[in-house]
Protein backbone atom coordinates (compact mmCIF):
# COMPACT_ATOMS: atom_id res chain seq x y z
CA UNK A 1 0.00 0.00 0.00
CA UNK A 2 1.84 3.30 -1.15
CA UNK A 3 1.57 6.21 1.29
CA UNK A 4 0.73 9.84 0.09
CA UNK A 5 3.11 12.17 0.97
CA UNK A 6 1.87 15.65 1.14
CA UNK A 7 4.45 18.48 0.65
CA UNK A 8 4.10 20.73 3.87
CA UNK A 9 3.18 24.90 2.41
CA UNK A 10 6.56 27.35 2.41
CA UNK A 11 5.76 29.33 5.46
CA UNK A 12 7.40 32.67 4.53
CA UNK A 13 7.69 34.95 8.40
CA UNK A 14 10.22 37.46 9.48
CA UNK A 15 11.45 37.33 13.13
CA UNK A 16 12.98 40.60 14.91
CA UNK A 17 15.34 40.79 17.82
CA UNK A 18 14.20 43.93 19.52
CA UNK A 19 16.81 45.00 22.16
CA UNK A 20 16.72 47.32 24.77
CA UNK A 21 18.85 49.83 26.32
CA UNK A 22 20.56 46.74 28.68
CA UNK A 23 21.26 44.43 25.68
CA UNK A 24 18.04 42.38 27.02
CA UNK A 25 15.93 40.64 24.22
CA UNK A 26 11.99 40.93 23.82
CA UNK A 27 10.21 37.38 23.98
CA UNK A 28 6.35 36.57 23.67
CA UNK A 29 5.52 33.21 25.51
CA UNK A 30 3.17 31.63 23.34
CA UNK A 31 0.87 29.34 25.33
CA UNK A 32 -1.76 26.72 22.96
CA UNK A 33 -3.55 24.23 24.14
CA UNK A 34 -1.99 20.57 24.06
CA UNK A 35 1.75 21.85 23.96
CA UNK A 36 4.15 23.12 26.71
CA UNK A 37 4.44 27.08 26.87
CA UNK A 38 7.62 28.13 24.49
CA UNK A 39 8.93 31.78 23.77
CA UNK A 40 9.70 33.34 20.40
CA UNK A 41 11.28 36.95 19.12
CA UNK A 42 8.73 39.47 18.20
CA UNK A 43 7.64 38.67 14.13
CA UNK A 44 5.23 36.60 11.83
CA UNK A 45 4.10 35.43 8.55
CA UNK A 46 4.92 37.50 5.65
CA UNK A 47 1.53 38.79 3.88
CA UNK A 48 1.39 36.91 -0.12
CA UNK A 49 3.07 39.23 -2.17
CA UNK A 50 4.88 41.12 1.16
CA UNK A 51 8.63 41.13 1.57
CA UNK A 52 10.55 40.11 4.53
CA UNK A 53 11.39 43.35 5.53
CA UNK A 54 7.75 44.84 5.37
CA UNK A 55 6.65 42.22 6.93
CA UNK A 56 9.51 43.10 9.74
CA UNK A 57 8.36 46.34 10.18
CA UNK A 58 4.32 45.83 9.77
CA UNK A 59 4.66 42.72 12.71
CA UNK A 60 7.35 44.94 14.58
CA UNK A 61 4.53 47.48 14.43
CA UNK A 62 1.85 44.92 15.27
CA UNK A 63 2.96 43.28 18.20
CA UNK A 64 4.87 45.83 19.83
CA UNK A 65 3.97 49.02 18.88
CA UNK A 66 7.05 50.44 18.04
CA UNK A 67 7.67 51.97 14.17
CA UNK A 68 10.86 51.36 13.22
CA UNK A 69 13.17 50.13 10.62
CA UNK A 70 14.45 46.58 10.93
CA UNK A 71 17.93 47.28 9.29
CA UNK A 72 19.55 44.11 7.38
CA UNK A 73 19.08 40.53 7.44
CA UNK A 74 21.28 39.14 9.95
CA UNK A 75 20.10 35.37 9.96
CA UNK A 76 18.13 32.71 7.76
CA UNK A 77 16.55 29.80 9.47
CA UNK A 78 14.63 27.32 7.89
CA UNK A 79 12.70 25.16 10.62
CA UNK A 80 10.05 22.82 10.42
CA UNK A 81 7.00 23.13 13.45
CA UNK A 82 3.31 22.62 13.73
CA UNK A 83 2.04 26.41 13.40
CA UNK A 84 -0.64 27.09 16.87
CA UNK A 85 -3.34 26.53 14.21
CA UNK A 86 -2.02 23.32 13.98
CA UNK A 87 -0.81 23.36 10.21
CA UNK A 88 2.51 21.56 10.07
CA UNK A 89 4.69 24.01 7.79
CA UNK A 90 8.43 24.05 6.40
CA UNK A 91 9.57 27.58 7.28
CA UNK A 92 11.71 30.19 5.42
CA UNK A 93 12.08 32.83 8.83
CA UNK A 94 14.55 35.51 8.01
CA UNK A 95 15.86 37.41 11.52
CA UNK A 96 16.08 41.32 11.80
CA UNK A 97 17.61 43.31 14.92
CA UNK A 98 16.57 46.42 16.40
CA UNK A 99 17.78 48.53 19.64
CA UNK A 100 15.18 50.40 21.50
CA UNK A 101 15.63 53.54 23.47
CA UNK A 102 13.15 52.07 26.16
CA UNK A 103 11.82 48.59 27.57
CA UNK A 104 8.23 49.74 26.78
CA UNK A 105 5.79 47.89 24.37
CA UNK A 106 2.33 48.39 23.46
CA UNK A 107 0.52 45.14 22.29
CA UNK A 108 -3.01 46.51 21.27
CA UNK A 109 -2.33 45.54 17.81
CA UNK A 110 -2.00 41.86 18.90
CA UNK A 111 -4.73 39.79 16.84
CA UNK A 112 -7.51 38.13 18.34
CA UNK A 113 -5.01 34.92 17.99
CA UNK A 114 -2.42 36.65 19.54
CA UNK A 115 -4.24 37.65 22.49
CA UNK A 116 -5.48 33.94 22.72
CA UNK A 117 -2.07 32.96 22.87
CA UNK A 118 0.75 35.32 23.66
CA UNK A 119 -0.53 36.80 26.95
CA UNK A 120 2.99 37.29 28.34
CA UNK A 121 6.05 39.16 27.23
CA UNK A 122 9.19 39.92 29.23
CA UNK A 123 12.87 41.19 28.28
CA UNK A 124 15.75 38.71 28.61
CA UNK A 125 19.17 38.60 29.42
CA UNK A 126 21.65 36.45 27.48
CA UNK A 127 22.02 34.17 30.56
CA UNK A 128 18.11 33.79 30.79
CA UNK A 129 18.07 32.94 26.59
CA UNK A 130 20.67 30.05 28.00
CA UNK A 131 19.44 28.74 30.95
CA UNK A 132 15.49 29.26 30.58
CA UNK A 133 13.63 26.73 32.26
CA UNK A 134 10.78 26.86 28.90
CA UNK A 135 11.57 26.20 25.38
CA UNK A 136 12.79 28.81 23.48
CA UNK A 137 13.50 29.47 19.85
CA UNK A 138 15.61 29.57 17.98
CA UNK A 139 17.67 27.75 20.60
CA UNK A 140 20.69 29.73 19.31
CA UNK A 141 19.06 33.24 19.78
CA UNK A 142 21.60 34.36 21.93
CA UNK A 143 24.06 34.05 19.58
CA UNK A 144 21.63 35.92 16.84
CA UNK A 145 22.08 38.91 19.21
CA UNK A 146 25.75 40.11 18.21
CA UNK A 147 25.56 38.57 14.59
CA UNK A 148 26.24 40.97 12.14
CA UNK A 149 24.57 41.26 8.91
CA UNK A 150 25.71 39.04 5.48
CA UNK A 151 27.71 36.58 8.05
Amino acid sequence: MAESVTEKRLRRAARILVLDPAERLLMFRFTVDGRPPFWVTAGGECDPGESFEDAARRELLEETGIEADPGPQIEQICPEFVTVEGEPVRADERYFRIRVSEARIDTSGHTQLEQRVMQEHRWFTRTELTDWHEYIFPRNVAELIDKDAGS
